[in-house]
């Protein structure tokens, strides 16, 4: 079995709109295994959580005097 990850776009009329590169490889007529994963808003929130954390706490172990590195 061969698993393939993609963006896909589903279509107003309820369709899985597939990437070209992709529709060339899969082979015509066969049956496939859906899975649809589709994001949630709260999920991408605290992905953004997570993404300010850790740049506050990478900022926080700067100091002035590790300027001297940020010269050529």
């Amino acid at each position: 079995m061969r698993a393939y990850e993609l963006p896909a776009k589903i279509t107003p009329e309820g369709n899985l709109e597939l990437p070209e590169r992709l529709r060339r490889l899969l082979p015509a007529g066969k049956a496939a295994r859906v899975i649809v994963l589709i994001p949630d808003p709260a999920d991408a929130d605290e992905q953004n959580a997570w993404e300010r954390l850790t740049a506050d706490q990478f900022c926080s172990g700067y100091a002035a005097a590790d300027a001297v590195y940020d010269r050529p």
